[in-house]
């Protein structure tokens, strides 16, 4: 995970996830939509998970 993806995940979860699957970006952006904490944990841990 580098330096770019994680700081994106903090600005704008959803786009840090893009090349992960429609499903990712989905789960993502209606978690960001909910409140931006759970967000920013979900695309960081699909970002430490997809390697």
């Amino acid at each position: 995970m580098s330096i770019w993806r994680v700081i994106l995940s903090i600005l704008f979860p959803p786009l840090a996830v893009f090349d992960q699957g429609c499903g990712s970006i989905v789960i993502v952006f209606i978690l960001t939509l909910a409140g931006w904490v759970p967000g920013v944990i979900a695309a960081l841990v699909i970002l430490n998970r997809r390697r």
